[in-house]
């Protein structure tokens, strides 16, 4: 989905702020259950340093639920399988409303 598409949607499930490495967000949305990674206008996945700018885009917006994801690295340092979705979710507020 492209900024524009989501721009255009008023209601969200859920906002998805993945935390990728030091100070870099990568945003995803659930809408009707399906998730989408919003890309930017050249076709890249839309990323920032700022996780507010990313929460932005969401301040006119019926949000049901906004949270912040972090993939552990946990299960690879103890040598459990790696891929099995360890994904830890810590919901945030909306600093806009």
């Amino acid at each position: 989905m492209t900024v524009t598409e989501l721009a255009k949607i008023s209601m969200i499930d859920k906002v998805c702020i993945h935390s990728l490495e030091s100070n870099l967000y990568q945003l995803s949305v659930v809408v009707s259950g399906e998730e989408h990674y919003i890309q930017d206008s050249k076709g890249g996945f839309l990323t920032s340093h700022n996780k507010l700018d990313l929460q932005s885009l969401f301040s006119d917006k019926n949000v049901g639920t906004m949270v912040l994801c972090h993939q552990s690295a946990y299960d690879e340092m103890v040598g459990q399988p790696i891929g099995q979705g360890n994904i830890l979710e810590v919901p945030i507020g909306d600093p806009f409303k």
